[in-house]
């Protein structure tokens, strides 16, 4: 196979040998973040991410096993620098075997910051085995806290279960309870205050997140979203904000003081403040593809090749060069962008 080693590129500066480093891109950047799909299933239908029909959804044989997401991390952390791992869906706690999978994970040396992001519906239930698994963190998506517009943007009538999954949450003691919150035009943008001060109220930490290209239907266009500076607009009609001077790192949120602090709030804007420049992540599917973008077109297979009898060593080779391709940005605004053929519910946030 052809490894990092064997691939000419002036960009990069010392020739990596077989069987040794981490995640580095043709541009310097490191992945030390992965994002792991567990499923690409889900009991909700976010009218941004796929129709009230549902999708066709994986066939079960091409989905990875608990011990073949375990194996993959294990490379990840061990061999590859991994050093936090976010598990996602489609809706995570679908997946039966995650407390498993998460004991697994928190087990392994130097064992990496684990979280979750979910929808939150069945959090009530799971949340203590989560802890006792090792789990650190919990992220919950939540768009509005009124409940026919909740029916309204995922053609469910969920809400009373998913504001009981943050309660049990903060109890089981998976701090910071995060909320992400994706407005949209004409449906949801009076949500904005109210979702934040229900954050404040409660010890949640809000995050809004600007819609992006990855619905099933391929109907977002630029002109119909909700940007940053109009979130920003919404609660500074409420809210003192002030920018929060700690360095954010190659975390995705812009954070604001709210009131004076010390709550916080974030907006994540994807679309129009990309900073694709710090990304430090790299994406496991639940069928086994290595994505090194969020907005990638292409995929890295591994699941083939670990079924195959590759070894460790070649399954982190190939997942190295995979790394190695990542464009430097994700070219939204580029006329000759392409949304990804695998929406949000197939890809994991």
């Amino acid at each position: 196979m052809t490894t990092v080693s064997s691939l000419p590129d002036p960009q990069v500066r010392a020739p990596v040998p077989r069987g040794s480093g981490g995640l580095v891109d043709r541009h310097g950047r490191v992945a030390t973040d992965l994002r792991v799909s567990l499923t690409d299933r889900c009991n909700l239908r976010c009218t941004y991410c796929m129709p009230p029909e549902g999708l066709d959804w994986l066939p079960k044989v091409e989905v990875l096993t608990d011990e073949e997401i375990v194996r993959l991390v294990r490379i990840g952390v061990e061999q590859l620098g991994i050093r936090e791992v976010r598990f996602t869906g489609g809706e995570p706690l679908l997946r039966p075997g995650l407390p498993g999978i998460v004991a697994a994970t928190t087990a392994l040396a130097p064992r990496p910051e684990v979280s979750l992001t979910t929808n939150a519906i069945g959090l009530s239930r799971m949340a203590p085995a989560l802890a006792e698994a090792g789990l650190d963190r919990i992220n919950v998506s939540l768009d509005t806290l009124d409940r026919e517009r909740f029916k309204q943007l995922t053609h469910r009538d969920r809400l009373p279960d998913v504001l009981a999954g943050l309660a049990a949450a903060r109890d089981a003691g998976l701090t910071p309870v995060k909320v992400n919150a994706v407005l949209l035009r004409g449906i949801n943008e009076a949500d904005a205050v109210p979702l934040l001060d229900y954050c404040l109220e409660h010890g949640y930490q809000l995050r809004f997140i600007e819609q992006m290209p990855l619905d099933a239907h391929h109907a977002w266009t630029r002109g119909e979203m909700v940007t940053a500076e109009d979130i920003l607009a919404r609660l500074t009609a409420a809210h003192t904000l002030t920018p929060d001077v700690e360095d954010r790192g190659a975390a995705p949120a812009e954070r604001w003081l709210v009131d004076g602090g010390p709550a916080t709030v974030g907006v994540i804007a994807s679309v129009t403040r990309s900073f694709c420049g710090a990304c430090d992540r790299t994406r496991l599917t639940a069928d086994g593809q290595i994505r090194n973008c969020l907005f990638a077109r292409e995929e890295s297979d591994l699941r083939t090749a670990m079924r195959a009898g590759a070894d460790d060593e070649e399954l982190a080779d190939r997942w190295r060069v995979a790394t190695l391709g990542k464009l430097p940005g994700h070219g939204i605004d580029d006329p000759s962008f392409l949304q990804p053929s695998r929406p949000m519910s197939a890809i994991g946030g």
